[in-house]
């Protein structure tokens, strides 16, 4: 029972099958895994290996053609749709390798939309989105339109987003794809800062692999399926 209770994410048995017949394509086959509290994890492969697949299912983002996801001790097939989208917006922050901000709109209404969405007061929205940008080291640019700032201090204006809802797990797909190396490097050891200062669960996607020897886990996937999982030692990081 412990166990079960200090797991936030699992995979039971999953497969994802794309298109029929001579089109049918197995992106994911018969996948188990579970994602502990605290733990940060760099899902890594080739491109087609199914790691976007798999992140999009754990996210539920996208659902399995067979096998199940189990979030918090529930099984997703049992949610309804809006008790489903709750707990995305609340639950779950999310970083991608494109941006998807709204350009021309101010940096502190694109870290704001999801407390939008989630029907928080404009005055608390406000609040907890300075907060976020704070932690990202960005409240100077808050008025700034968000097509002014640097690939940089985009990514890290997502994460801020990410943030700003207070999430138990954030899922990163190839956050510093786009960004240099110095500047990915920042946005690396801001990623690893929240999971290690703050506890968030960080479930990441990656070709880099800096950023995935940050993890305490590495999970590798070739053909859709699981052919290593390692684990780094504990160092008495976050929980």
């Amino acid at each position: 029972m412990d166990k079960d209770k200090k797991s936030v994410l699992e995979a039971r048995k999953i497969s994802k099958v794309y298109g029929k017949k001579a089109n049918r394509f197995v992106a994911l086959k018969d996948i188990d895994l579970k994602i502990e509290r605290g733990e940060s994890v760099a899902i890594i492969g080739k491109s087609g290996s199914g790691k976007t697949t798999l992140m999009h299912i754990l996210a539920l983002l996208d659902s399995p053609t067979t096998g199940e996801m189990v979030v918090g001790g529930e099984k997703s097939t049992k949610l309804k749709k809006a008790k489903l989208g709750r707990l995305r917006n609340r639950e779950f922050g999310f970083v991608f390798q494109q941006f998807f901000m709204n350009p021309n709109d101010s940096v502190l209404n694109n870290v704001m939309l999801p407390l939008k969405i989630a029907g928080i007061s404009a005055r608390e929205q406000k609040r907890r989105a300075m907060e976020a940008l704070k932690a990202v080291e960005l409240e100077e640019k808050a008025k700034n339109k968000a097509n002014d700032l640097s690939g940089g201090q985009k990514q890290r204006v997502c994460i801020a987003r990410a943030l700003v809802n207070n999430p138990k797990v954030i899922f990163a797909d190839e956050p510093t794809g786009n960004l240099d190396s110095q500047t990915g490097d920042k946005v690396e050891k801001l990623l690893s800062k929240l999971n290690k200062e703050q506890g968030i669960t960080l479930v990441v996607v990656t070709h880099d692999e800096d950023l995935a020897r940050r993890c305490n886990r590495q999970i590798y996937l070739k053909d859709g399926q699981i052919i290593r999982d390692e684990r780094k030692k504990k160092t008495g990081g976050a929980r």
